[in-house]
């Protein structure tokens, strides 16, 4: 099995609904967060707008990623800060919707500002990490490992260094801030995964799992074991098998919390009076009791 770098693009049109093959951190925690998000977003691929925060986070990986591409010396702020905007430039070619972001913009201000805010986060990073001292052996890696389950887990990893002496570091960029301790554990749900993946295709367990929070300034590194990956895989397998039921018996079933607020999809959601489209696969009826969701949301890495 083999990794390789991640190709963006659109689709052409309409997706057909299809089982799920594979799980990413994201949808992952979509899951935990609320079975029925999963659904919308993988199942039925309901749309969603973008947001200036996700869409800011998108241009400032963009940034540091380019970056690399000039010689040590070369990768100061300043040209950093220059990047931002030509790489606002390629995702707005690439992706002509963002543009709606800005709509009633008519004097630029609101575009000038954001604009600003990227470069704040990009000109933040340079006193958390020394770019000239740093060679990443990948940026923006696309990974995927089959289980011996035959789940397929599957992801984008920021950045990966490798030391001379061959211990890989795993490194993630947040445009937000540091969660509280009490959340720190799902924090770092994302990079336990991606080092179990990297575990599975070089045999390799990473050495640092490092996030580097742009928008507080604060940077968190983790040395995870063998038993923590071993953990996460465990609840990944039941993670799956609960998914796997769901989409089998299209019970896919809603739970508040206050992240419905920021949901894009409530005119379907039960919760807010709304009726989810028709379930576009086939179903299998199961006795109630054998739906396991319900045991997924308080059993959190």
């Amino acid at each position: 099995m083999s990794t390789s770098q991640a190709v963006s693009g659109e689709p052409a049109g309409p997706v057909p609904a299809a089982p799920p093959t594979s799980l990413s951190p994201s949808r992952a925690n979509d899951f935990m967060q609320c079975p029925l998000l999963y659904r919308f977003r993988v199942i039925d691929k309901l749309p969603e707008k973008p947001s200036p925060a996700a869409t800011r986070g998108t241009l400032v990986h963009a940034v540091l990623e380019r970056l690399f591409d000039a010689p040590a010396a070369e990768r100061t702020a300043p040209r950093a800060k220059a990047l931002v905007p030509g790489q606002w430039d390629r995702l707005l070619a690439g992706r002509p919707e963002l543009g709606g972001l800005f709509a009633d913009d008519a004097g630029g201000e609101q575009l000038a500002r954001w604009l600003g805010e990227a470069e704040a986060l990009v000109e933040r990073w340079f006193g958390l990490e020394d770019p000239t001292r740093l060679e990443p052996a990948e940026r923006e890696l696309f990974v995927e490992a089959e289980l011996e389950s035959g789940l397929r887990l599957r992801g984008v990893i920021d950045r990966v260094d490798v030391a001379p002496t061959g211990e890989v570091r795993i490194v993630d960029y947040k445009t937000g801030k540091a969660p509280r301790p009490e959340y720190g554990e799902g924090a770092l749900f994302q990079m336990k995964f991606y080092a179990l993946v990297v575990w599975k295709l070089k045999n390799v367990l990473p050495r640092r799992l490092q996030l580097v929070y742009l928008g507080s300034g604060d940077v968190i590194t983790y040395d995870p074991v063998p038993a923590d990956l071993e953990r996460v895989e465990r609840k990944l397998l039941a993670l799956w098998d609960a998914i796997r039921l769901a989409t089998e018996t299209g019970e896919w079933r809603p739970r508040p919390t206050k992240l419905c607020g920021w949901c894009d999809h409530q005119a379907f959601c039960p919760e807010f009076g709304g009726v989810p489209p028709v379930y576009p696969l086939s179903v299998s009826p199961v006795a109630p009791a054998d739906v396991p969701q319900g045991r997924m949301g308080s059993d959190r890495v």
